[in-house]
């Protein structure tokens, strides 16, 4: 490993590190409560579902960096492929509520683990099927 390839692996590294952090905080803004406050609070639904959704956005990061050529690339196609699993998100909640009566984003807030990890499941499925495109 030479030292141009360790830069290279420190920038892909820090790039992604931001990415994820910004999105992270875009999703923030399109939940009914305050994820961090909600962590600090002890909300175990509501981790559940951070932790599944970072895992998922950063698996989308990590084959998109593994397959792009360029950094931009990557960061373009894991941006879109946010986009995705938000359109999906809300797509999926919608009939969720609609024919099952079950509001994910109530039950999380309300501390219903099982309702956490059933809204970030939705996000590791949707990045399997995301990355499987790539």
């Amino acid at each position: 490993m030479n030292l141009e390839m360790l830069l290279s692996v420190l920038l892909w590294t820090a790039t992604g590190a931001v990415l994820l952090f910004v999105l992270m905080w875009v999703d923030s803004l399109f939940t009914k409560y305050k994820d961090l406050e909600e962590v600090k609070a002890g909300n175990m639904a509501v981790t559940t579902r951070l932790v599944l959704k970072l895992a998922a956005q950063g698996y989308i990061l990590s084959v998109s960096i593994s397959t792009a050529y360029h950094l931009l690339e990557a960061v373009i196609v894991s941006i879109i492929s946010f986009i995705i699993l938000l359109v999906l998100e809300t797509l999926t909640e919608l009939l969720l509520r609609r024919f099952a009566g079950l509001d994910l984003d109530q039950g999380t807030k309300a501390g219903k683990t099982g309702y956490g990890l059933l809204a970030g499941s939705l996000h590791i499925v949707g990045a399997l099927i995301i990355t499987a495109c790539l």
